[in-house]
C-alpha cells in the first residue's frame, strides 16, 4: 500500500524562491530508491508560507530505508557543503513531517 509523506515546510514569502532553488540543485537525489514513487513540490499560490514536500512510497519500511540511508544525507547536504564548503543559512522557519495513506479518491480520465 502506498505510504504519503508530506513535509510542511515553514518559508517566509522572500524566501520562497531560494526554497525552490535548493530543491530544483538536487532533483532527482530521491528517485533511485528502492520504494520511492513519486515527489512533487507545491508551492501557496496564496498568503501561506507552507511550502509542502509531497513523496509517495511503496511502504513505510521503503522510507524509512531511504531516511537512514547516505543518500538521504548526501541530497539534504547543499552544493556548497558537497564540495566541502559551509552550509547556506537555512530558509524555513519551521518544518514536520506527516503520515497518510490513500484511503479514496476517483480514477481520473
Amino acid at each position: 500500500m502506498t505510504v504519503i509523506k508530506i513535509n510542511a515546510i515553514t518559508v517566509p514569502q522572500e524566501s520562497g524562491d531560494e526554497l525552490a532553488h535548493r530543491f530544483a540543485a538536487r532533483a532527482g537525489a530521491v528517485d533511485d530508491a528502492d520504494g520511492f514513487e513519486g515527489f512533487e513540490l507545491l508551492k501557496p499560490t496564496d498568503d501561506r508560507e507552507q511550502w509542502l514536500v509531497i513523496t509517495r512510497w511503496r511502504d513505510e519500511e521503503s522510507f524509512q530505508a531511504w531516511l537512514g540511508s547516505d543518500s538521504f544525507a548526501h541530497g539534504h547536504r547543499s552544493a556548497a557543503e558537497r564540495k566541502g564548503g559551509p552550509a547556506p543559512q537555512p530558509v524555513a522557519r519551521h518544518s514536520e513531517v506527516w503520515s497518510y495513506i490513500v484511503a479514496g479518491g476517483s480514477d481520473p480520465r
